[in-house]
């Protein structure tokens, strides 16, 4: 029988099998929190750890409506987003888009004091919308 040393493939494929058993298994176990100081005396404090609440953007302040608009999306201060949305909810309602391009806008008597003509495009619509909401 031939000696270890003779057959080197031998020896290094004992070495790989011996150290493969003895390979650490990793786990998935989580870490407990760390309790430091800054961490138990905020709490005793009572301050709180969420950051304050952030002022609304332009897009979301309230804005109060023309009367030329308010006939259409109703009275009280509405943010942009609603103001387009109420807008949508008259056209459709009211089946105010072209047929042909259901791009275009056909404006009635009210909308026609907001846009000031007869046929908008749904691109245009927020410039028209702008210069009614304060």
């Amino acid at each position: 029988m031939a000696r270890m040393v003779d057959q080197p493939w031998r020896q290094t494929s004992w070495m790989i099998l011996q150290w493969s058993v003895e390979m650490p298994v990793k786990t998935t176990e989580k870490k407990p929190a760390k309790t430091g100081k800054a961490a138990t005396s905020e709490k005793a404090e009572g301050k709180s750890t969420k950051a304050p609440a952030k002022k609304p953007n332009a897009l979301q302040q309230p804005l109060q409506p023309s009367p030329e608009l308010a006939a259409v999306v109703g009275d009280g201060k509405l943010t942009r987003g609603e103001v387009v949305s109420k807008v949508w909810e008259y056209i459709k309602a009211g089946n105010r888009q072209n047929p042909d391009d259901r791009r275009e806008i056909l404006a009635d008597d009210k909308l026609r004091a907001v846009f000031g003509k007869d046929k908008v495009s749904m691109f245009e619509m927020n410039k028209h919308l702008a210069r009614h909401v304060k």
